[in-house]
């Protein structure tokens, strides 16, 4: 019988990392022309409204639970898999992973396949401002994976899908669903 991983703790070194992660994919967004913040010349904390031209244009909007709960899914993954030393740098690679992901998502082929097949007709893409809030609220999703027992972090990465599908008529399943296999009765509905 195989005995438990003691849980992901980050050490000062890993949490380096993760920042210069974070700068370098800064870099690359920047270097991609993205806007470093909201066109409107602000950074709000919050911003709610999902049909707006200020949607992930700034630190947090309802899409930010979603970026939560890939930290959940990364921790868990970085928990199963990783062994030994490679476990002190599972928070760098987990910002690496979520860091790419901003990346492509705000790239042409992704842009456009969200104004396709997803209820995002005017979606431009990320702000950097928002592209690494979204890599900090991942980070905090995984710190706090760290701490929770793993029973809390499920019911908690539940209560958030829940909780944006009342409010918005999108959560990270439907995120996923409809920009890999879209459903015209589920864009119907969340067309509302």
């Amino acid at each position: 019988m195989r005995r438990a991983q003691p849980p992901l703790r980050v050490a000062g070194s890993a949490a380096i990392a993760a920042l210069v992660a974070g700068l370098l994919i800064a870099v690359i967004l920047l270097a991609m022309d993205r806007p470093p913040i909201c066109a409107c010349g602000t950074i709000k904390f919050w911003h709610g409204a999902v049909n707006s031209s200020e949607n992930s244009q700034h630190l947090a909007d309802w899409y930010s639970f979603s970026h939560v709960i890939h930290g959940f899914l990364f921790y868990a993954a970085a928990h199963f898999l990783l062994r030994g030393r490679a476990r002190h740098w599972a928070l760098p690679i987990a910002v690496a992973v979520e860091g790419f992901w901003e990346i492509l998502e705000n790239s042409p082929i992704i842009l456009n396949r969200y104004r396709e097949a997803t209820i995002a007709l005017g979606y431009a893409g990320d702000s950097i401002v928002n592209s690494l809030a979204d890599i900090g609220w991942m980070a905090f999703g995984f710190w706090l994976a760290s701490r929770l027992p793993a029973w809390a972090t499920i019911a908690l990465a539940i209560a958030f899908e829940l909780f944006t599908l009342a409010m918005i008529r999108d959560n990270l399943t439907l995120n996923v669903l409809m920009l890999v296999w879209p459903v015209d009765a589920i864009r119907t509905w969340q067309g509302g």
